[in-house]
């Protein structure tokens, strides 16, 4: 008698009970396949798996009742099960609903080709991967809170990070999720930025804000939240400032920093009386990339360039010529800026890179905001930012809360209108007292 060909589609993560038993009542109807769903798989879909496909392979392999183990590189089985045209694919009742709903319809649809039958299991109450997984990202590490982005990047296509500017700020990119079909949408990290940063201390000019301050941000962030954060670091300061930030950033469990290059100390470009910033010259910047690279400890912490070329007019040559000479100088990734409002410049700066230099793309689209999620993926950027929506959204709805008290005596429910970056910052007065 033929022995039958039973296929468990599995993450397996962090294996529990549940999981033991699925793949127990699995061996029950012949010989277990088990198709371990790839790092891309598992984020199409969730987070980030904590181990790699590796790891979980090993895990996996060594399993009482599995037999078998092959890659299932999509969330969909079909491409496997076609394969290998199991009798029975064994599940948790658990994806009868939610994101995993159109995973189970086409399964069954598939099994019909051929007879097969899809055997559900009851799932384990108060027994869950998220659930366990949530509780360990309360002790991640620091090691593994650096390696974040690195991992990430080489998982997803293109990531999303949103500004923050404070702990409860960052605790709202940490937690906001929605459901898209068969997708989770979630932000994939955060971007400290300077500018925030110093408005919600109620400072005008970013450079009345030291680092020393940017980094109790940073740690109180950190105490809240487990994704990977990159950090503003302007143009990075003298050589000697930018090793002890790289530093301090390392240490603590950042991933990244971003410096531009623009000579001297940054200047709040929101104001109009402030004397404009030069680019600074190839050699010099690339210098700063080198020692900045030889300050880290580890090769998770990433320096990445700002090119700001297509904001001062000098257009997409001299913005590749310096792309080209920051990769060789070490850049661990070029993020290029534009204040037109048009995405065509920088589209074509996109397309010329990526022909030549292998270096993660980041985008800052505040300007040509039209541009949806979904072009970027078609287009190979790496990381988007979202930057100043949380602090521009923040204020006007507690000024207006704050009127509202004053004009009638009591609380009531508003909802204030989006402002301007800069409209915030000018109720800041320039010399606070």
């Amino acid at each position: 008698m033929k022995e039958n060909n039973v296929y468990v589609g599995m993450s397996a993560d962090i294996i529990h009970s549940g999981h033991m038993n699925i793949l127990k009542i699995a061996s029950t109807y012949g010989k277990v396949t088990v198709g371990l769903l790839t790092d891309e798989a598992i984020a199409s879909y969730k987070k980030l798996p904590i181990m790699n496909y590796e790891e979980r392979l090993k895990v996996v392999e060594g399993l009482k009742y599995v037999d078998n183990v092959i890659v299932q590189e999509t969330l969909d089985y079909s491409k496997n099960l076609k394969k290998i045209k199991p009798e029975f694919v064994v599940h948790g009742d658990d994806w009868v609903n939610g994101v995993q709903k159109k995973t189970r319809e086409r399964v069954i649809e598939t099994l019909k080709e051929w007879g097969g039958e899809l055997i559900e299991v009851p799932y384990t109450e108060g027994i869950s991967s998220t659930s366990i997984k949530e509780k360990s990202l309360k002790t991640v590490t620091t090691e593994d809170r650096r390696k974040s982005l690195k991992l990430a990047l080489n998982t997803k296509d293109t990531l999303t990070f949103l500004d923050i500017h404070n702990a409860l700020s960052a605790m709202i990119v940490e937690n906001s999720k929605i459901i898209s079909g068969s997708e989770i949408l979630e932000f994939d990290g955060m971007w400290a930025s300077s500018l925030t940063d110093s408005t919600a201390k109620g400072k005008p000019d970013i450079e009345a804000v030291d680092t020393t301050s940017r980094l109790n941000t940073i740690n109180e962030v950190l105490e809240v939240t487990t994704k990977p954060i990159i950090f503003d670091g302007d143009t990075g300061g003298k050589p000697e400032h930018f090793t002890y930030t790289v530093q301090s950033l390392e240490r603590l469990g950042v991933s990244a920093v971003i410096i531009e290059d623009k000579k001297g100390l940054k200047k709040n470009s929101l104001f109009g009386n402030e004397v404009p910033q030069e680019q600074e010259n190839i050699e010099n910047f690339c210098q700063k990339i080198i020692t900045g690279n030889n300050s880290k400890k580890t090769d998770d912490f990433f320096i990445i360039a700002r090119i700001e070329s297509l904001i001062l007019n000098k257009g997409l040559k001299d913005a590749l010529n310096r792309a080209e000479a920051y990769a060789n100088a070490g850049a661990g990734g070029i993020l290029i800026h534009s204040k037109s409002e048009s995405e065509k410049e920088v589209f074509k700066f996109i397309n010329s890179f990526k022909s030549n230099i292998n270096l993660p793309i980041v985008v800052v689209p505040t300007t040509y905001n039209h541009v949806r999620l979904k072009e970027f993926k078609e287009l190979g950027v790496d990381v988007v930012i979202y930057a100043n929506h949380l602090l521009r959204s923040a204020y006007p709805a507690m000024l207006n809360t704050a009127n509202s008290i004053l004009k009638n005596g009591r609380t009531s429910q508003l909802e204030g209108e989006l402002m301007s970056i800069k409209e915030v910052i000018n109720f800041i007065p320039s010399n606070p007292s």
